[in-house]
């Protein structure tokens, strides 16, 4: 977890912390980045190593662009291109730092993909893009209520318990499931990468 370009301490706790505001218009001048590939949804689930109960819930959805949607999520830096609870040009680096900060010795992070259609991808990104900040703990919640009106995702149960929207999620067809894990990480900084083309370091495909 040493080999950032930039480390910097964040004084901030893994979970659903205070929604960080950010203002949702402006989108036109903000980064955007499309991952190679289908159009994809990926949940990103936050687990206590101690107990497996669930700590956050995101969404990263790869569209006409890719962006994750952190709602009530406690990441933060100025190096980040944030509006409403949405990071955008989630580009291999970014990913990498989003799931560097909640993987540590204290917390799994688990990502389940599916591929969808481009126009699911579409109208979820127009959704996440258009929400606007989230209070916690409505982290699970906001997602689950997202995805149960999107075709495909019928199933969802809405919840408020990130494991419980993990599990709901875990009937979607042809999922692929990768868990992250750094048991000798025990500081509460993390690192923010550079990207220069470079393969991700957590490989959410």
């Amino acid at each position: 977890m040493r080999c950032a370009v930039l480390i910097l301490a964040l004084f901030c706790l893994v979970g659903c912390s205070v929604a960080s505001g950010g203002d949702p218009t402006g989108e036109a001048d903000l980064p955007r980045y499309r991952h190679p590939g289908s159009a994809t949804v990926t949940l990103v689930t936050v687990l206590s190593t101690k107990d497996g109960s669930g700590a956050h819930s995101a969404l990263i959805v790869n569209g006409a662009q890719r962006v994750i949607f952190d709602p009530a999520g406690s990441l933060s830096h100025a190096s980040l291109a944030e509006r409403g609870d949405v990071i955008y040009g989630a580009n291999p680096a970014v990913v990498d730092s989003y799931i560097d900060y909640h993987t540590r010795n204290t917390h799994d992070t688990v990502a389940k993909t599916v591929d969808v259609t481009a126009a699911v991808a579409g109208d979820l990104l127009t959704r996440v893009m258009g929400h606007g900040p989230v209070r916690q703990p409505f982290c699970a919640k906001t997602i689950s209520e997202i995805l149960r009106s999107t075709p495909g995702f019928g199933g969802i149960r809405p919840t408020f318990f990130p494991k419980t929207l993990m599990e709901s999620f875990a009937a979607q067809p042809d999922l692929r499931i990768v868990r992250f894990s750094q048991p000798n990480d025990t500081d509460k900084r993390t690192d923010f990468y550079g990207w220069i083309g470079q393969k991700p370091k957590f490989n959410i495909e």
